[in-house]
């Protein structure tokens, strides 16, 4: 199953500083038929305005997935962590048994993020918050992940960093014409969404093009060929079923 979710169809929330757009049910917005995927609950597309952001406020048992489409966010928490995370980087914050954090745009202009909550498979553990750089250069044409919890996370500041949930984060940047192919590991669904450009998504019989903030589905599919039509950076999540 390959299901398009364009951007016009998620659900929305305004203020006077915060424009949000839900993949899935969030908040006060609820549709019956997108109630999560697999163990991935939460893909919201936040546009935050200058000097403007989320007060501190308590989470428990949820992995938390920040990536930084443009500007930067700048994350404090109850336990003295402080950082800012630039686009096309990553955070992440394991709740725990409980966590009290801030996410403020300290910026002058707009900051852009994706922020990707996945159920986690060790509630009640010790919360933590861990941040890390990847350059885009790096990743070009490929894709790279950038938080696990299959074994092959660091928890440091290079390669992937430690989600608690067999789950993976991945990423690539895409020049015009350039393909790559996403196959998800055996038991997973996956969550596509362009960051930026437009990208053809080929696969289980099916072909359409995907555009930035664009939403793609992914249940019970061997392989995906991805090929970007523009200038193209992508993020998938890849979820126990």
């Amino acid at each position: 199953m390959i299901e398009h979710r364009p951007f016009e169809s998620l659900g929305r929330f305004e203020n006077d500083w915060l424009s949000a757009r839900y993949h899935f049910s969030f908040a006060g917005y609820d549709d019956p038929a997108r109630r999560g995927f697999g163990k991935l609950l939460v893909w919201n597309d936040d546009t935050i305005e200058p000097r403007r952001g989320f007060a501190p406020h308590g989470h428990r048992d949820m992995e938390i997935v920040t990536y930084v489409r443009e500007g930067a966010i700048t994350h404090q928490d109850s336990l003295g962590n402080a950082g800012r995370t630039e686009a096309g980087d990553v955070q992440v914050m394991w709740a725990g048994s409980g966590i009290q954090h801030s996410e403020m745009n300290v910026e002058s202009e707009e900051t852009k993020i994706f922020q990707i909550w996945i159920e986690t498979a060790e509630p009640g553990i010790a919360p933590g918050w861990a941040a890390s750089a990847f350059p885009k250069g790096e990743r070009s044409g490929e894709l790279v992940v950038l938080a696990s919890g299959t074994g092959e996370e660091t928890g440091g500041t290079e390669g992937p960093l430690r989600i608690h949930q067999d789950a993976r984060i991945l990423a690539a940047t895409l020049k015009p014409g350039q393909s790559v192919t996403y196959r998800p590991q055996p038991g997973k669904s996956a969550y596509l969404v362009p960051a930026v450009g437009r990208v053809k998504v080929e696969g289980d019989g099916t072909s359409f093009s995907a555009k930035a903030r664009d939403g793609v589905a992914l249940a019970d599919v061997e392989a995906v060929e991805l090929t970007a039509e523009d200038q193209s950076e992508i993020l998938i999540a890849e979820v126990p079923a």
